[in-house]
């Protein structure tokens, strides 16, 4: 039976479009919020989760980080998606024929330069697949979509314009999230380990606790603290580093790290990608 990997959004949506381009071979299911996502994989009805976690040009994705430490899933890959932006439209539409673009709000800030230098008006949509769905069942040739061409696929658009985005560097960050967590995979290169913690009350906690990683040589490639439990003096913070935990450079660093915190929870190890 082919298995089965859950996406936040609608079908062509740029999260369906990292399931297709890193897991081909199994069956992309849509659910609508990242907690869906999440209570899918944990049930056993998808094998993978797919959560957006980080983008080049907008930073964090809001509340990621909140719910990876008690979703119960774990890390088993990163994938690393180039958001190419289109102007998708009806069968048989030209770019002059469109006077407004849906989208969300994010991508509409993202081709100013194109939507101006065309006169055609952004208009806020709840998703970019969801913009594409609705300019299909119009079939109003003066309404366009903003959107992936897998979503243009899926509702039958012509695309009147690809890669309009301003910005050439836009990419996402994706984690690929399964129930087990899996330690005996050591990949041709360089192995991501990554965790959250919590220092302890105590003066230069953070500093203690992460020193480890300098004097032992790992290299800690992200550090990044929010606030947990709507508090401004409870905070956690999530890291990655390069190494796997058996190796001892970083067993001595992450034991060093356990001494200083009051709570730290691995969240997986995988190969780093090498798009990094």
């Amino acid at each position: 039976m082919t298995g089965r990997i859950a996406f936040q959004g609608e079908p062509g949506a740029y999260s369906h479009q990292a399931c297709r381009d890193y897991r081909p071979e199994l069956e992309a299911i849509p659910r609508a919020t990242f907690e869906d996502v999440i209570e899918c994989v944990r049930r056993g009805d998808a094998d993978l989760a797919m959560l957006p976690v980080e983008n080049t040009t907008y930073g964090r994705v809001a509340d990621i980080h909140r719910l990876l430490p008690a979703s119960g899933l774990h890390i088993v890959d990163e994938a690393f998606v180039r958001v190419h932006i289109n102007l998708l439209g009806v069968r048989g539409t030209s770019i002059g024929d469109v006077r407004t673009a849906l989208s969300h709000t994010v991508l509409l800030g993202q081709c100013r330069d194109f939507l101006k230098e065309h006169d055609i008006t952004p208009q806020t949509a709840a998703d970019t697949a969801g913009a594409a769905q609705h300019v299909a069942q119009q079939g109003d040739r003066s309404q366009g979509a903003l959107a992936s061409e897998l979503a243009g696929e899926i509702y039958g658009l012509d695309v009147l314009a690809r890669h309009i985005e301003d910005h050439s560097h836009n990419t996402t960050r994706f984690l690929l999230m399964s129930r087990e967590l899996d330690l005996s995979r050591r990949g041709d290169g360089k192995m991501i380990t990554s965790f959250v913690f919590r220092v302890r009350n105590i003066p230069a906690a953070l500093y203690k606790a992460t020193g480890g990683f300098a004097t032992n040589g790992v290299n800690m490639t992200k550090l990044e603290s929010y606030m947990v439990d709507g508090s401004f003096s409870a905070t956690q913070f999530y890291a990655d580093i390069e190494g796997h935990p058996d190796d001892h450079n970083v067993k001595l660093a992450l034991e060093e790290l356990d001494y200083f915190t009051s709570e730290m929870t691995l969240l997986g190890v995988y190969p780093a990608n090498r798009q990094r």
